[in-house]
């Protein structure tokens, strides 16, 4: 259940230097019930909040902020809520002294999402061999049944997340055959700052990140499973897009006998009526209709779509990696967990051209 409503809540980030922790601290400094307690990043420790994101250097609660190690969170006190927006495998060596001066830890890195030790094992071998003293509860606002009462949470990939927007109806009515074909698209904040790929390599180009084994495959399972009871035979690839953020989802399904095209349109509808941030555009009639990523990006929506036609459906879904896909949907949480207004501080309209 929500915590009682604060007038205001420190809050801290950890790995504020990145780009998820850059929006983080761009949505945190326009919230109305946030006080930006703490800041971390190691490489970028005492340096100022605008010179490691220039695009935040001009918001007048900016001026005075600064990065700090995270050696330093016990000097600021115990914060309400810290969120993880480190690189995979750091949190887990990190997460004693963060847990000690948090009262909640919400992981928005992958560390913490799977359950499986196999499949830790294979994609997150630095949380296998740092299991946390306390489980994470895996935690998507639209879908789970109220807030957590655990103190630690995991937000879901930002993949993994659009493609569960794109077929959580469709299992949750049992419409659908149990074999899946997923096709993720995603810009290039996906890979985090430090990314190696060079400007002009992906510049006008289009290129396959990961046809198989990618870690969002296990997590989008065991979230269908979670919330639908279903077991998926899925097959999940990802491509490269010369955008700098967006994530595109086209998700191929086979409809059970019997089942219509208006079973599927209601399936959708009921799933996400009175959910703010996730969009069911109506029945598509030609291409800008259905989502796409100047429609989403800049904000904190979903939007999806389906089309169905000769016993399939395309189930199609859009949003911004890095507002919806990570740090909004962390604000989302935070909002929930705190009994505010689900959507204070969150941004619905996208940023075009």
């Amino acid at each position: 259940m929500a915590e009682t409503s604060h007038e205001t809540i420190r809050v801290a980030v950890i790995g504020a230097s990145g780009y998820t922790g850059g929006e983080m601290i761009r949505l945190l400094l326009e919230h109305p019930h946030v006080e930006l307690a703490f800041l971390s990043a190691e490489r970028s420790a005492g340096a100022t909040i605008g010179s490691v994101h220039p695009w935040l250097r001009n918001h007048p609660k900016a001026a005075g902020l600064k990065f700090r190690p995270l050696a330093q969170l016990a000097d600021s006190g115990t914060v309400d809520i810290a969120f993880g927006c480190l690189p995979t495998g750091a949190l887990p060596e990190q997460l004693p002294l963060i847990a000690e001066h948090a009262k909640r830890v919400v992981n928005l890195g992958g560390d913490f999402r799977l359950r499986d030790g196999a499949e830790i094992l294979t994609h997150y071998p630095r949380t296998a061999a740092n299991p946390p003293s306390e489980d994470f509860a895996y935690y998507i606002p639209e879908l789970s049944d109220g807030v957590p009462e655990s103190r630690f949470i995991s937000l879901p990939g930002c993949m993994a997340v659009t493609s569960v927007y794109a077929l959580y109806p469709l299992f949750a009515r049992s419409l659908v055959a149990d074999r899946v074909v997923v096709d993720a698209k995603t810009g290039s904040t996906g890979g985090g700052r430090g990314g190696n790929e060079p400007p002009a390599e992906r510049s006008g180009n289009f290129r396959v990140h990961k046809l198989y084994g990618h870690r969002h495959a296990p997590e989008v399972q065991q979230a269908i499973a979670d919330y639908t009871g279903a077991a998926m035979d899925l097959r999940f690839a990802t491509h490269s897009l010369d955008v700098a953020r967006g994530i595109m989802v086209t998700a191929y399904t086979e409809l059970r006998p019997g089942v219509s095209a208006l079973d599927v349109k209601r399936a959708y509808a009921k799933a996400y009526v009175g959910k703010p941030f996730v969009r069911v555009r109506p029945a598509p009639k030609v291409p800008q209709d259905f989502p796409m990523l100047k429609a989403v990006v800049g904000s904190n929506v979903a939007e999806v779509a389906i089309a169905v036609r000769d016993g399939q459906c395309v189930a199609v879904a859009a949003l911004d990696n890095l507002i919806k896909g990570a740090a909004g949907q962390a604000v989302q949480a935070m909002n929930l967990i705190f009994g505010f207004d689900e959507t204070a501080g969150l941004p619905t309209t996208a940023v075009s051209p």
